[in-house]
């Protein structure tokens, strides 16, 4: 069985992130694979993947920032907000020609910083237990309430005009829980036109780049695979144990740093001498507590 880590996938296109956990469960010969951050079929770019106990890592990876490339059609609304819905209303031609790139820059401006966003109604987003997603594909009309977001960064990178569309190349920077599809949709709102998704790369997760992830057709997971105490200590700052603390860590005991300044409480990688992850800790003044406590036997793997 492979060891406790963190696959770095860059997704294909019609691919599912399900289909991606599937195909490393079988790689890996493990069952306790996971993802952080679901890609739809149409989307591609990097999907992080934890095997084993890693997976316990996967939940302070999906609340990091991301950063996407994104192609917004302006000129027509689908019901999925993206190229896989149906087309539901199209703007004439001349109203299409009629948004400049003022109005555009203006548009993504409006769009860019602490916003309320309404997701799209075919997110995963559950609604009293049901994807609202499955409930769409059941007849169900569903509208999500508006949610706080964060789009740090919204940059035009460029502007094709075509026949009754125009096409715009954007780069985001954006909190957990941001929809690409969503502001694609707002936008084209906003310039009276209608907008939607085309297509989508994920180029960053937190420190995690697209530039070091595989593709999954032929990836060897062993020699491709993260262990866990460098996929902690991107995540978080790295305190490195004697191995009394890491025993007394282990067996779920607090431990006592004298020398230790007052932080800011965020979790720390808690690296013992033989260079294993024992886990995630918290200090609380001079005190430290296991937040997450890491198998010790996945070390020898991990």
């Amino acid at each position: 069985m492979t060891g406790s880590g963190i696959l770095l996938v860059d997704k294909p296109q019609g691919w599912t992130s399900h289909d991606i956990v599937a195909r490393t469960r079988r790689l890996a010969g493990t069952r306790k694979v996971g993802h952080a951050g679901t890609l739809d079929p149409m989307a591609t770019g990097l999907l992080i993947v934890g095997l084993n106990s890693s997976t316990r890592l996967l939940t302070y990876i999906v609340g990091t920032d991301k950063e996407y490339l994104a192609t917004i059609r302006l000129g027509a609304t689908t019901t999925t907000d993206d190229a896989e819905g149906d087309v539901v209303e199209e703007a004439a031609p001349d109203a299409v020609a009629a948004v400049d790139d003022d109005a555009i820059r203006s548009g993504i401006a409006d769009l860019t910083g602490e916003i309320e966003q309404v997701p799209s109604s075919v997110s995963a987003i559950k609604v009293d237990g049901k994807r609202a997603y499955a409930r769409v594909r059941a007849g169900e009309e569903v509208v999500l309430k508006a949610r706080p977001v964060t789009v740090s960064e919204f940059e035009l990178l460029d502007v094709r005009r075509l026949p009754a569309a125009i096409d715009l190349d954007v780069r985001v920077v954006c909190s957990s829980g941001t929809y690409i599809r969503s502001l694609a949709r707002d936008l084209g709102a906003a310039l009276g036109v209608g907008g939607h998704l085309t297509a989508l790369r994920r180029t960053r997760v937190g420190s995690f780049r697209v530039e070091d992830a595989h593709p999954i057709e032929d990836v060897d997971v062993a020699s491709a695979l993260v262990p866990a105490a460098e996929a902690a200590t991107i995540l978080f700052e790295r305190f490195d144990l004697t191995e009394q603390q890491a025993i007394d860590l282990t067996h779920g005991k607090r431990i006592h740093v004298a020398d230790r300044e007052n932080g800011d409480g965020a979790p720390l990688a808690a690296i013992a001498p033989t260079g294993h992850l024992v886990g995630l800790i918290e200090f609380r003044g001079k005190e430290a507590r296991t937040l997450v406590n890491f198998p010790t036997d996945e070390i020898a793997t991990a």
